[in-house]
């Protein structure tokens, strides 16, 4: 079946970005002229999804009014004749079909998919994106995992490699290459040393769960922390010795959950913004003569 629905976990506190995350959500913080969470959107529509379940809490309200209308605001742009802007406002509640829904609890992201659960037919693969990933690419990174599960019919994780010093702080996954850009996983290794790392390649925010992933999470226990995660479903799977496929994507990643990957967003995709692009590049190489 085609995979319509993405789940977009986006309860976090945001700690990492206090004190700008105090009064709003994390994934709302601009880069250049659009919300984090907003690029991750339209990497899900742009790979064919239709309908899209936040998984919020307190303090995530400014995310719903993002992708709702502000008539208001339209009304004063279309006044003012703005059209170019008003257009662009007007685009965001038409990219998809949005719902929201709160995880009660900080349990894990494996909860937190969980609780989209009653937005999702038990028949359908659905697909997972974390709002702190922002991925640049020519082909959205979402495509490429929703390529790679209809070749095979079963769950897929993104795969990114990533310098060796930064693999003990990853999810580092394991397994037989099956081409250039796709893994068959037998393993996961939560941050591991760097003396047991299997691999250089590590597992982020982008998903496609099937039916029986689902299934499994629903049976998953809590680990010692408390948290219900969804690398215990995953080892669950392969334990059965069901089939795991990890794709690594072509594109451009920036992990927008810590300060130096949000600043390198900031800085790469203002470098390619039709409007700030060329006075930026401008601007940076005169910056670079005074360092």
């Amino acid at each position: 079946m085609k995979i319509r629905k993405a789940i977009i976990p986006v309860a976090g506190m945001g700690t990492r970005f206090l004190p700008a995350a105090k009064a709003q959500p994390k994934e709302m913080l601009a880069v250049v002229d659009k919300p984090i969470i907003q690029y991750i959107v339209e990497e899900a529509v742009a790979s064919g999804i239709e309908e899209i379940i936040f998984v919020t809490s307190i303090g995530k309200r400014a995310i719903e009014d993002h992708f709702d209308r502000n008539f208001e605001l339209e009304y004063r742009l279309e006044q003012k004749k703005k059209k170019r802007e008003l257009d662009t406002v007007k685009k965001i509640g038409k990219l998809a079909s949005f719902a929201f829904v709160r995880q009660t609890k900080p349990l894990g992201d494996g909860h937190a998919v969980l609780a989209a659960l009653p937005f999702i037919d038990r028949h359908e693969a659905v697909a997972v994106l974390f709002g702190d990933d922002i991925i640049d690419g020519k082909v959205p990174a979402m495509r490429q995992l929703i390529d790679v599960h209809e070749k095979y019919g079963d769950p897929v994780v993104a795969l990114h490699k990533v310098p060796k010093t930064l693999v003990p702080n990853f999810g580092v996954a394991d397994g037989k290459r099956l081409d250039a850009r796709t893994w068959e996983i037998s393993r996961f290794v939560e941050k591991p040393s760097l003396a047991h790392a299997p691999s250089d390649y590590i597992a982020i925010g982008r998903y496609i769960l099937t039916p029986e992933v689902m299934t499994i999470l629903e049976k998953t226990k809590p680990g010692p922390d408390g948290e219900i995660r969804l690398a215990g479903a995953f080892d669950t799977l392969l334990s059965k010795n069901k089939p795991l496929y990890g794709c690594v994507f072509e594109g451009t990643w920036y992990n927008c959950g810590n300060k130096l990957g949000f600043l390198k967003a900031q800085v790469e995709l203002g470098l390619k913004h039709q409007e700030t692009g060329v006075e930026f590049k401008r601007y940076l190489k005169q910056t670079c003569k005074t360092l």
